[in-house]
């Protein structure tokens, strides 16, 4: 046993083999943290038992054995998408696995499945992004572009950016919902500054950001190079707010991501968020700065 917060709560967690009724047999522990497949077999039977189902139960309304639930969930096996995106289904969990499966393949950054899981259940996204336009606010053509740059310098295969572009695109899809949760998204001048892609791709994307800033569930700010307090995040950081108003941190080193969860470090960026908002532009300066960065590249 051993305790693991999801939902914003912690509740204790053991990982079974295969179960046969009411008895449990090839009792296994599997620590959610120890890898993006661990993590997606924890997310899946919590999801199960939330439902009160068994392995078998789950597996008749997916179409698939019991048995191969039970390798899914001990992670002796990896999910394919097909399954990832059919136990969604069974279990009404939006895309939460499917993002999952997208971490497992994406394995190289460890802590962001975990992240993108969560950021389905988000009610509000806060998002301060120092170098480049946030991820959820990407175009495809500048996403391509920055994986590409990956690519060249030697980081990533392109096979893995052709996989980031897709997982990305899931990742997205949270703006077509009926109600998506509310962005707010604190942007640094020197991100709609820098030409990822050259003049082309980066003003299609400013172009994007203005129509994004249109919609109702997001507000844009820009931090300008004129600001003279010093930014309260030296990296990337975003925080999520979940339905029962519990709050959780991200953040990533150059190698691993890092849900933070512990409740004074979370305060504490939220304080200093509230800070970063008050002295970034407001929203129609930012949009004013945005439209002059596009202008000045053509």
């Amino acid at each position: 046993m051993f305790r693991v917060a999801d939902r914003g709560e912690l509740f204790n967690l053991s990982v079974s083999g295969v179960e046969t009724g009411p008895t449990m047999v090839n009792i296994r522990t599997l620590d959610p943290q120890s890898s993006p497949s661990a993590a997606f077999g924890s997310q899946l039977r919590s999801s199960r038992e939330a439902h009160g189902w068994s392995q078998d139960q789950l597996a008749e309304r997916m179409e698939y054995s019991g048995t191969y639930v039970s390798a899914v969930e001990t992670a002796r096996k990896s999910p394919t998408l097909k399954f990832a995106k059919s136990a969604d289904a069974a279990l009404g969990t939006g895309q939460t696995l499917e993002l999952m499966w997208w971490g497992v393949k994406r394995s190289a950054l460890p802590g962001f499945p975990e992240h993108a899981a969560q950021e389905t259940r988000a009610t509000k996204i806060r998002i301060f992004e120092p170098t480049i336009i946030p991820g959820l606010l990407q175009t495809r053509e500048y996403a391509a572009a920055h994986a590409t740059a990956n690519v060249q310098r030697g980081a990533i295969t392109r096979e893995q950016a052709d996989e980031r572009l897709r997982f990305l695109a899931t990742r997205q899809r949270l703006h077509l919902r009926t109600s998506p949760p509310f962005i707010h998204a604190v942007i640094d001048e020197s991100a709609i500054r820098r030409r990822i892609g050259g003049s082309e791709v980066t003003a299609a994307q400013l172009d994007h950001l203005v129509a994004m800033a249109a919609q109702p569930h997001v507000i844009l700010q820009i931090t300008p190079f004129s600001l003279h307090e010093p930014i309260p995040f030296g990296a990337f950081v975003t925080l999520l707010t979940f339905p029962d108003r519990s709050v959780a941190g991200y953040t990533e080193s150059a190698d691993r991501g890092f849900v933070i969860r512990e409740t004074t470090t979370v305060a504490d960026w939220e304080r200093a968020y509230d800070r970063l908002q008050a002295d970034a532009l407001p929203r129609t300066e930012s949009l004013a700065l945005i439209r002059k960065a596009r202008e000045e590249l053509t």
